[in-house]
């Protein structure tokens, strides 16, 4: 039968014995060259079958990558102190004064021949797997039982720290979610399967309807596009004038603010597109109510009017107060303020409300100042106060926002604040002319150079 050639740790395991056999051999002359018995010449002692030295890929057997240069030199100094152990009746001359249960790693001699032991600097993995391996069971249930404690330790904050933010996050969509079923949530099915956010912005339509009712059909007496940009850190209140000519789609040309009454929010958001070339897929409606609210909510605002401005605030409170069904007088100014002034809710809406001086576009930049002012203390009431802002403005409030676009506009709101806000209005100065159209008077605008403008301000383009 043919004999199985032998694998390569067979022949290592082989070259190895015939090795320490050889250099026991060395040593036992060695010990008789000091006594003076028998000369001693290294020479005719370190002999080696050519089989014993090998390129050996020790990497495969845990021990690391040498080559046959170094293979050779830790054969030649080092010693296997257990051999004596596994081959007694070939250690009869080896000295007893060294510790059997010890590995010598490198072995040398002196100038006088002694051996002279050496530790080697060996792999750090090599040194722990070697410690490891011969450490005392007890010794190391204890290293284990530390590496668990400290893994332990990490784990546990990870675990704390995850379940406090799933908690945090509950809590946050549970608040968001008792909010949103406040409002009134009516679905634009042409908007419904487009993105809240393209491009890096969030565009959203502020209407204010000025329908006495909430939902009711009216015209859209305010319409501030509320674009939330990541690329340009910004807030933009842009401001459309509701006088402006458009292509309403589906109708003749018409004021901006006619859209809204024939086909509401939906049409509404069509016909700044296709004037604008800005996607606008989500709105928020307010009406009287919601505006007036918001503001007492927050403490009210502090805004610088003219004497002319004072009067006309109480002009308007007089039909507020008809429609509130509030007292004759109620909330009027003095006629005699002017300069910073303190307005209330109801005062703040009828400051907005004026057209008359400044024509529409000092009338929208009344809405901005009354909103930004309100924006800027919303953070602050809403860790006081945020039952009253609640109650106040969101049963009054109906959009196509759906909860979870909610939540996240919530979740950003911390990031949101260090926004820089900024606001303009559209028709930009110098990009329209007054015109007359079947006898209304509207803007007739320049939508190219308007477009640019609005996708410099909003997309940083």
């Amino acid at each position: 039968m043919e004999k199985r050639p032998k694998s390569e740790n067979e022949l290592i395991q082989e070259g190895l014995e015939r090795f320490l056999e050889q250099e026991l051999k060395n040593i036992s002359a060695r010990g008789e060259q000091e006594k003076g018995e028998v000369p001693y010449h290294p020479s005719e002692h370190m002999k080696t079958d050519s089989n014993t030295i090998q390129m050996i890929d020790l990497e495969r057997t845990g021990e690391g990558h040498r080559g046959q240069q170094g293979f050779a030199e830790e054969d030649r100094n080092g010693l296997d102190l257990d051999f004596e152990e596994r081959h007694p009746e070939r250690n009869t001359n080896v000295p007893r004064n060294i510790n059997s249960n010890k590995t010598v790693k490198e072995a040398g001699r002196t100038k006088t021949g002694k051996i002279e032991n050496r530790k080697t600097v060996s792999k750090k993995g090599d040194n722990r797997k070697s410690r490891e391996k011969n450490m005392p069971k007890n010794e190391k249930d204890r290293s284990n039982k530390k590496k668990k404690k400290k893994f332990s330790g990490w784990k546990k904050l990870v675990v704390f720290l995850a379940v406090l933010f799933l908690a945090g996050m509950a809590g946050l969509y549970a608040i968001v979610g008792s909010i949103y079923d406040k409002m009134d949530y009516e679905e634009v099915q042409s908007y419904s399967k487009e993105p809240m956010k393209e491009n890096g912005v969030v565009n959203i339509l502020l209407i204010g309807n000025d329908s006495r009712e909430n939902g009711e059909d009216g015209r859209s007496d305010a319409m501030i596009l509320i674009s939330i940009s990541d690329k340009t850190r910004t807030i933009t209140m842009t401001s459309l004038l509701r006088d402006m000519y458009v292509e309403i789609p589906g109708h003749d040309g018409n004021r901006l603010n006619a859209a809204y009454s024939y086909g509401g929010p939906e049409l509404l958001m069509q016909t700044i597109e296709q004037n604008f070339d800005i996607e606008v897929h989500r709105y928020a409606l307010v009406n009287f109510q919601a505006f007036a609210k918001l503001v007492d909510a927050v403490g009210g605002v502090d805004l610088e009017l003219s004497n002319e401005e004072v009067n006309y605030v109480n002009g308007y409170l007089v039909e507020y107060n008809m429609l509130e069904g509030r007292p004759e007088g109620t909330d009027y100014l003095d006629t005699s303020l002017s300069g910073m002034i303190h307005l209330n809710g109801p005062q703040a809406l009828a400051y907005t409300r004026n057209r008359y001086i400044g024509t529409d576009f000092g009338r929208t930049e009344r809405q901005r100042k009354v909103l930004a002012a309100a924006m800027k203390k919303m953070p602050g009431t809403l860790a006081v106060n945020s039952g009253e802002v609640i109650d106040g403005l969101f049963p009054n409030l109906t959009t196509n926002l759906t909860k979870s676009e909610c939540f996240g506009l919530s979740l950003n709101g911390s990031k949101f604040l260090t926004y820089e806000l900024v606001q303009q209005a559209i028709p930009a100065e110098g990009t329209y002319s007054n015109a007359t159209i079947r006898s209304m008077s509207v803007l007739q605008v320049d939508f190219e150079a308007n477009k640019k403008i609005l996708q410099e301000s909003i997309y940083g383009k």
